[in-house]
């Protein structure tokens, strides 16, 4: 089915307002529930007021900002729990529990919207789709003298099928500045995603402020140079420093952001494995003698950390710290791609799997997740880490993140462990995402939009039990060839859009065809908010 949209010239204004010829109703994307349309429009006037409860006032300026933006209109806010004519109510109502903790009810009349949900979360939700019933052009100051906005009637009942729908973005291999960032948060927020995790620490650089080791920014945040092209390909190097970090109050900034936008930031500090950049700050981290630098290459790297109790208390420090800028309850400390080849030299390292009695390096790998589960759960918090961290036993809190297809997802699902689906077949969006030469350079992989689309989280061999420990899925963007924001946003949009519909509408919903008529309205509103995309 094709999108239609309708440009009504009347004298003496234009009338603009957007409709989509699907049975399913209107260009929301991720596709709600429960749609049900009606006849009739409702127009924003000059004196269109928005009532809100306190504990929606938030979503509410937000909402006033963004419809003042598209209409011209300062939209006044008042104090309201009930519907009034000309008016936009925002309202917790505690009797739609069984929408869960960020469902809503949407009703537009030609007199009045009301958006219901029963916790704050939902409210907000329920204006990302409103501003989606406008048509693009709303959001383009240039369009706004003597238009009439208007936003088709209907009625929606939304909720999300996962509590995970998540985002990562790797800022250690490329630094990203604060306002791409803030940028790529309201992106989200309008598909209704709600986890952004931040792969902080890596070999090739460390951007996250911690105060009681200094070093790690300073020596750590800057590489010599980087590789040139493609890491095969063994170009040479640009000859260019690279450096960049967030302070802490960068961070309290950026948490700020996104958690008004019900958009909650974890934290990702690489251990043991990917440590280059830290152990080049501070060599006693490692397991060999002489200084090393922050690596300008890319692919997996021998350096770890090694696990004696003065560096397992000096990650615990480390992890303190970012406690306080975090008020995540799941906290990322990687665990992949660890080489045991320098535990396995290590004098050091075979002593203290003899003083454990530890019977291999795996389970020396899982003793040192243990320690750093034991402390985050010591603080009121939960682990997060790749799916390595199965190798050698998993820590008892952990969750489990399965990128390396699902298998480790279902294994950590039956032993009792909550899961995010992440496999790169299906959610890893540095991979290429056509085979046309002109494409970016890309670290390799072919992952079109369809396919994402495609994505089943929960495998069909799962009882209802283990689908419960599924807490939903993310979209990885790993920037090892990614330098810019705009090209970051180019790898994520749409095939982002598609993983959120996954992500929050119910399996049976899903319409490929259907979503591409709806994603043509999107991509008109990404290219006037100036949202780089494929």
């Amino acid at each position: 089915m094709r999108l239609i949209i309708l440009c009504i010239l009347v004298a003496p204004a234009l009338v603009l307002t957007s409709f989509c010829a699907a049975v399913n109703g209107v260009a929301v994307i991720p596709q709600p529930s429960v749609l049900t349309p009606a006849e009739g429009v409702f127009a924003f006037k000059p004196d269109t007021a928005i009532l809100t409860d306190p504990a929606s006032r938030l979503s509410a300026q937000m909402l006033s900002r963004a419809l003042g933006a598209a209409t011209g209109y300062d939209l006044n806010i008042s104090p309201g729990k009930a519907a009034k004519n000309n008016a936009i109510l925002l309202v917790i109502d505690p009797g739609l529990g069984r929408l869960g903790e960020e469902g809503y009810l949407l009703e537009v009349t030609p007199r009045r919207i009301v958006i219901r949900a029963p916790k704050p979360a939902g409210v907000f939700y329920g204006t990302q789709s409103l501003g989606q019933l406008l048509p693009p052009a709303a959001y383009s100051p240039s369009v706004r003298r003597g238009v009439i906005w208007q936003v088709p009637c209907l009625k929606i009942e939304d909720s999300p099928r996962f509590s995970w729908r998540g985002a990562q973005v790797d800022v250690a291999r490329h630094f990203m500045p604060k306002a791409g960032l803030y940028r790529f948060i309201d992106s989200m927020a309008m598909l209704k995603l709600n986890v952004l995790q931040f792969h902080f620490t890596d070999d090739q650089g460390w951007r996250i402020e911690i105060r009681k080791y200094p070093r790690l920014t300073e020596v750590g945040g800057v590489r010599r140079e980087t590789r040139l092209g493609h890491e095969r390909e063994k170009k040479g190097f640009d000859g260019t420093p690279h450096r960049g970090y967030y302070s802490q109050d960068d961070l309290r900034d950026i948490v700020a952001y996104a958690g008004e936008r019900f958009i909650t930031i974890i934290p990702e500090i690489e251990m043991p494995g990917h440590a280059q950049a830290a152990i080049a700050a501070y060599p006693e981290l490692g397991n060999t003698t002489g200084q090393i630098e922050v690596s300008g290459v890319w692919g997996i790297h021998n350096h770890v950390f090694n696990v004696e109790e003065k560096t397992i208390l000096f990650l615990q420090d480390v992890l303190a710290e970012v406690l306080e800028l975090f008020p995540s309850k799941f906290i990322h400390v990687g665990g992949d791609e660890v080489r045991k080849d320098e535990w396995k030299a290590s004098p050091a390292a075979q002593a203290r799997m003899k003083e454990l009695g530890l019977k291999n390096e795996n389970e020396l790998q899982s003793y040192f997740i243990r320690r750093m589960d034991q402390f985050l759960t010591s603080k009121g918090r939960r682990l997060v880490g790749w799916d390595e961290i199965l190798e050698g036993g998993l820590a008892p809190g952990a969750t489990v993140m399965s990128w390396r297809g699902i298998k480790g997802g279902i294994e950590a699902a039956r032993a009792g462990h909550d899961v995010v689906m992440t496999p790169t077949d299906f959610t890893y969006l540095d991979y290429y995402q056509s085979k046309d030469p002109g494409e970016p350079l890309a670290i390799g992989g072919f992952l079109p939009l369809e396919k994402v689309y495609s994505f089943e989280p929960v495998p069909g061999e799962f009882t209802p039990a283990e689908a419960k420990r599924v807490l939903g899925t993310q979209g990885q963007i790993w920037t090892e060839y990614i330098p810019t924001m705009h090209h970051l946003e180019y790898m994520a949009f749409p095939r982002l859009a598609a993983l959120a519909e996954v992500a929050w509408t119910p399996a049976a919903q899903r319409d490929y065809v259907q979503f591409t008529g709806r994603l043509r309205v999107a991509e008109q509103r990404w290219r006037i908010l100036g949202v780089n995309f494929r």
